[in-house]
C-alpha cells in the first residue's frame, strides 16, 4: 500500500485514478492539486482527494506515488516545478495522449529525477470532462501503455505495471515513437477526421436541414466530434507529424474509392466495399501484447 497519491490535475483522469486506488485499497491518503481551486474544492467535496494542495509541489512532497493528470501542453512546466522534490523512489506517472513530446520534456526538466518516471498512456475518457465525471471503474478492463525510458529505473516499471493491473487495466510496454504512430492511426486522427466530417455537413447551406434527418449511424460516426477541443488541440499538435502521416494514407484510399465511383465500375466497387467490410467485421480487440 501507498501512503500518499499525489495527484497534479484532479480532472476526470486524475479523478478516477484517485477513486480507483482508493477502492483498491492501495493509497492510506490523496493529496490534490489543480490549477483552478474550484476543481480541488469539488474533488475534495466528492471524496476524490482527501486533502487540497496549494501547489503541485505541495501534492508531490510526502507522496510516494505522483500521478501528472494535466494537458500535454503543460507537462513540461509543472515536471520543471516539481522535479527537486521528487525523490528516487517515487514513482511518478502520466497520463499524457501523446508520448514522444512527454519524454522529450522529461528529459529537458526532469534532471536528477528522470529515472523516477514512467510515462504511461490510459486508454480510457469520456466526452464529459471534469472531476465531476470521474469514476473508479474508468481504467477497469482497459489498456495502459507504458513508454519507460532507457533510464527509467526498473523496480519502478514494475511497480507502475503492478498498480495500473491491480485496478483491473491490462499493461502494455512500447517505445514512446511506436506509440504515437499507432494512437496516431486509430485515434488521433479519427478525432481530426470527425471534427473536418462534422464542418463539411453542418457549414452547408442546408444543413440544420440534414442533420435533423441524421440517425443513430450519423450520431456513433460524429460522436467523438463532441470532445474537448483544448484537449484535442494540444493532442494534435504534439503528434501532428503522425497525424498528418495517416491523414495522406487516409486521402489514398478515399481517393481510390472516389475513382471507382467517377469510372461507374458497380462491380469493382462492390468488390472493394465488400473486402474493406469483411477486415472491419472480422476485426477484433485484441489481448494486449506483452
Amino acid at each position: 500500500m501507498y501512503q500518499q497519491l499525489g495527484v497534479i490535475g484532479c480532472g476526470l483522469m486524475g479523478g478516477s485514478f484517485a477513486l480507483a486506488m482508493k477502492k483498491a485499497g492501495l493509497v492510506r491518503r490523496v493529496v490534490g492539486y489543480s490549477k483552478s481551486p474550484s476543481t480541488t474544492e469539488t474533488a475534495k467535496k466528492l471524496g476524490v482527494i482527501d486533502v487540497i494542495a496549494e501547489s503541485a509541489l505541495l501534492a508531490v512532497s510526502g507522496s510516494d506515488i505522483v500521478l501528472l493528470a494535466v494537458p500535454v501542453a503543460a507537462t513540461e512546466s509543472t515536471m520543471k516545478a516539481v522535479r527537486h522534490i521528487l525523490k528516487a523512489d517515487v514513482l511518478f506517472m502520466d497520463v499524457g495522449s501523446t508520448k514522444c513530446d512527454v519524454v522529450e520534456a522529461a528529459r529537458r526538466s526532469l534532471g536528477k529525477a528522470l529515472p523516477g518516471f514512467v510515462p504511461a498512456h490510459p486508454i480510457a475518457g469520456k466526452e464529459s470532462g471534469g472531476v465531476q465525471h470521474a469514476e473508479a471503474e474508468l481504467y477497469k478492463g482497459r489498456q495502459v501503455i507504458l513508454t519507460p525510458l532507457p533510464e527509467t529505473t526498473p523496480g519502478l516499471v514494475q511497480k507502475a505495471t503492478d498498480v495500473w493491473s491491480a485496478l483491473g487495466a491490462q499493461v502494455l510496454k512500447m517505445s514512446a515513437a511506436n506509440h504515437d504512430a499507432a494512437f496516431a492511426a486509430v485515434s488521433h486522427f479519427p478525432h481530426l477526421l470527425a471534427y473536418a466530417f462534422f464542418q463539411s455537413v453542418a457549414a452547408q447551406p442546408a444543413g440544420r436541414d440534414y442533420l435533423s434527418l441524421a440517425g443513430p449511424g450519423f450520431r456513433d460516426f460524429t460522436r467523438i466530434a463532441a470532445s474537448e477541443p483544448s484537449v484535442w488541440r494540444d493532442i494534435l499538435m504534439a503528434n501532428k507529424t503522425e497525424v498528418l502521416a495517416q491523414s495522406r494514407l487516409f486521402r489514398q484510399a478515399l481517393d481510390g474509392l472516389e475513382a471507382l465511383l467517377k469510372s461507374g465500375d458497380a462491380t469493382e466497387l462492390e468488390d472493394r466495399i465488400r473486402q474493406i467490410s469483411d477486415g472491419r467485421a472480422n476485426w477484433q480487440m485484441g489481448a494486449p501484447r506483452r
